[in-house]
């Protein structure tokens, strides 16, 4: 039975920072990161002593490196308990094909109405390219190619215990959105091998071409590096916990990436005017994600005080209590401000995965917002709505990285080249400037690839 405690709350001056928050920033980072407790069991029973997580990386990048197949099943049974008896690690297409006999129809029915919701909203903010623009002789533009073959990463815990059906809809779609010729996805089995047939069903819906039985580091080194049956891919995307990140950061180069993300994160901007059992549940939303922090800011004691009443009410009849007490424990807080204007530093700060605006003007607070992957406004609008349905991707930055990452899209699956055609006239006006430029770099041959057209 979990130790039901209420989250921290902690004061927050207009000049300094409580050293509570400065630990958990550090806590949360992409390079820092959170692991569990049950994984750092697992590794250290796999390797026969204590690693850090970045030495497993580099010992399954490597295997897997020199070992191809041959390392992806080792760690497959050591790290995920999947037996490949055959060595054949790829899902058949036909389960694939008969996923939808296997599953309920008011599943089917969801996943169908979301990834039309995903579609929708990723085809209205894909990047098309421009009008050309002509000028003295000169048109410059852009050509828009989508990648030839992307990764998608769906975890599934330790077993293939809790797999994502939701996070298929928000990669595949998006990829098959921009035109993507095709998809990989890779995730770990189950026990015996196989595949929930929900996974299967949403793969189907979101257009995957091919799934591979396997996941953690060793998934992501086989699609970066290919192996005998894993086709290298060009870019790889999905959410994953603290191992898969560094295995993408090691990898990024032989292959591009989403970006480097770490727990499951929420923040809620609310005032006294918020609901406190929504924001308790919605903290909980998260903080369901094990590792996962929940950060409530508001300038309301009462609110705080409330909110931790929710929190010993609610608690107890949810499914995931124990993940959820640990990670109230170890990764959250109540942070009480002089204003919600310090609150709103403070979220720029910490830079949320997901942010509610849970305000009496959510508009107005909006304005101060700089740092945020996904933004939920107002008092209808929880997490789990952009999670599961509303269109855009929650694939996103964590751990203070919404400073410079972007959420995925679609136009994280194209490639843009520039396009420059001169007429005689156009080079001729340009070069002047060009000789002047070339001979300022000692770089004579540019200049005379000008001059010897024009001669």
């Amino acid at each position: 039975m979990f130790n039901l405690g209420m989250i921290k709350i902690v004061q927050c001056d207009n000049a300094s920072i409580p050293g509570e928050v400065e630990e958990l920033r550090k806590k949360l980072s992409v390079t820092e990161g959170i692991v569990s407790s049950k994984s750092s069991a697992l590794t250290e029973k796999v390797f026969g002593k204590p690693l850090t997580p970045a030495q497993v990386v580099d010992r399954i990048i490597a295997d897997v490196k020199e070992k191809g197949d041959g390392g992806v099943r080792h760690y497959a049974r050591e790290l995920d308990g999947a037996e490949f008896p055959d060595g054949v690690f790829e899902s058949s297409r036909e389960l694939m094909e008969n996923a939808f006999d296997h599953v309920d129809g008011d599943l089917v029915e969801a996943l169908r109405a979301a990834a039309a919701n995903i579609v929708e909203y990723q085809s209205h903010i894909l990047y098309r390219g421009a009008p050309p623009l002509e000028k003295d002789g000169v048109i410059r533009g852009i050509k828009v190619t989508p990648m030839e073959r992307v990764g998608i990463y769906i975890p599934g815990g330790i077993g293939g215990e809790t797999p994502l059906c939701s996070s298929v809809l928000m990669t595949a779609c998006l990829a098959r959105t921009a035109g993507v010729k095709e998809i990989v996805m890779c995730t770990p089995s189950r026990k015996d091998g196989s595949l929930s047939p929900a996974l299967l069903a949403a793969a189907k819906i979101a257009g995957v071409d091919r799934i591979f039985k396997i996941g953690g580091v060793h998934a992501i080194a086989a699609m970066a590096l290919g192996t005998e049956s894993v086709p290298r891919v060009d870019k790889i995307v999905g959410p994953g916990n603290l191992f898969v990140t560094m295995a993408k950061q090691k990898l990024y180069g032989h292959v591009d990436i989403d970006f480097f993300a770490g727990p499951s994160e929420i923040g809620i901007l609310a005032d006294k005017t918020a609901n406190p059992a929504n924001v308790a549940m919605d903290l909980f939303s998260q903080a369901e994600h094990f590792p996962g922090s929940a950060i409530l800011m508001t300038d309301s004691e009462e609110l705080a005080g409330r909110v931790n009443e929710e929190v010993e009410r609610l608690l107890p009849a949810l499914s995931r209590a124990n993940q959820i007490a640990e990670a109230i424990a170890s990764s959250s807080l109540i942070i009480v401000t002089p204003s919600m204007d310090r609150a709103v530093e403070l979220s720029n700060i910490f830079c949320p995965e997901h942010l509610e605006i849970v305000t009496a003007d959510p508009q107005e607070t909006l304005k101060g917002i700089r740092n945020a992957g996904a933004i939920f406004m107002g008092t209808e609008t929880p997490v789990a709505s952009g999670d599961y349905f509303a269109g855009p991707s929650h694939v996103l930055p964590t751990g203070g990285t919404s400073r410079f990452f972007s959420g995925l899209t679609a136009n994280d699956f194209i490639k843009t080249s520039s396009l420059i055609q001169y007429s005689k006239e156009g080079l001729a006006l340009a070069q002047k400037h060009i000789n002047t430029l070339a001979a300022s770099e000692g770089l004579t041959a540019h200049a005379e690839s000008v001059n010897i057209r024009l001669k």
